[in-house]
């Protein structure tokens, strides 16, 4: 009788468990899913997902499923508990999301990626609140900026400069070459950094990228783990830098303080994000400038610097490309010397690179494709 009554709760935790794995790989919805799988329960295909892969390609776990399900990526599970995902391929319905974001697509983050990146970034918010930073982005980085600004002579002195050095170099490892030469650069730009507090942020931000994707457990020698205290080191630099700005202007008074930070410092983004902060009723609070300047540093440095590394291979493995390039920006320099220019790029120069835009946007799509 003992037997025979363990022999039945067996069988009946086993039945419970092939109920609950098939719920699990066939979830309820309201239409079609799409074919795909949800991998083991709890885990899905999160340690697939975060296999390291050094490739200029299509990441390995993405390609598979592109190749066994055609036109639709499968449900994926992002993180352990976190909800299904499913992905579209190719440039159509790219296009598609990124024109109906905010209205046939909601912008959502698995909560480890979030809080990799805070909370209070700019992609977290919704509505009139993310409309709002972005002017406040394009005030600054918008064409109309850019033109007015120093930036493109900035950017074409510290690639001249670099150049340089490396040309004294027996070799140079050049993604973290580049990778140095665009953080410095935006550092300054984004913060006015002096060169040794832009090295502390640098060495915090490498740590956070190295660990960006990677399995979320919290744990002491994990990549994770170094990726959070790298965010967390760049933040306590980042808070310093606001605090001091943010003093100076107290001293001086909200008026002449402003504009004398904008004289010592160029007129870089931090005195756009204090200008917000002292009105009179700012919808800024400092964790979401906080969060802001952290994610533009990422996003300026990490795509640009790999952007640039893409470019040296792809253009090098294409000599008609490259020619045509060297053309292009002879034409230019010829035409800066008749003109008896200054030596520094201008913004007319800038727009008639036509076939040097075709080959950033190029590259940029490939940047698309492996994201």
């Amino acid at each position: 009788m003992r037997l025979s009554g363990v022999a039945a709760f067996v069988l009946l935790m086993l039945l419970l468990l092939l109920y609950a794995v098939h719920r699990w790989r066939n979830p309820r919805c309201s239409g079609c899913l799409p074919p795909g799988s949800m991998g083991p329960p709890l885990v899905g295909e999160t340690l697939q997902f975060f296999s390291p892969e050094a490739s200029l390609d299509v990441p390995r776990f993405v390609r598979h499923r592109l190749e066994r399900y055609a036109s639709v990526r499968p449900d994926l599970q992002d993180e352990p508990g976190g909800p299904p995902g499913r992905g579209l391929r190719g440039r159509g319905a790219q296009l598609l999301v990124f024109q109906q974001e905010g209205q046939l697509f909601q912008s959502w983050y698995p909560d480890s990626f979030v809080e990799i990146i805070g909370r209070d970034n700019v992609g977290e918010q919704q509505g009139a609140m993310f409309k709002y930073l972005k002017n406040m982005v394009l005030r600054y980085f918008g064409p109309e900026s850019l033109r007015e600004s120093t930036m493109l002579r900035d950017v074409e002195h510290a690639v001249s400069s670099s150049l340089c050095t490396w040309s004294t170099l027996p070799a140079v490892e050049l993604k973290e070459a580049v990778s140095t030469m665009v953080f410095d650069l935006s550092a300054n730009n984004l913060l006015g950094l002096e060169p040794s507090r832009s090295k502390i942020l640098r060495k915090s931000f490498f740590d956070f990228v190295r660990g960006l994707i990677s399995f979320p457990l919290y744990l002491p020698g994990t990549a994770y783990y170094s990726c959070m205290k790298g965010r967390q080191s760049a933040m306590e630099v980042l808070q310093e830098v606001l605090e001091e700005r943010k003093r100076s202007v107290q001293v001086l008074g909200a008026g002449e303080g402003a504009m004398e930070t904008t004289r010592r410092h160029g007129g870089d983004f931090l005195d756009l994000v204090i200008q917000e902060l002292t009105k009179e009723k700012p919808l800024v609070t400092d964790r979401m400038a906080l969060d802001l300047m952290f994610v533009l540093l990422f996003a300026s440095f990490h795509t640009t610097s790999l952007a640039l590394t893409l470019a040296v291979k792809l253009v090098a493995d294409h000599p008609r490309v490259l020619e045509e390039l060297t053309v292009e920006h002879e034409t230019i320099l010829i035409g800066r010397k008749v003109r008896h220019g200054s030596d520094g790029i201008a913004w007319i120069e800038y727009k008639s690179m036509t076939f040097t835009s075709q080959v950033v946007d190029r590259l940029g799509q490939k940047l698309v494709d492996n994201y």
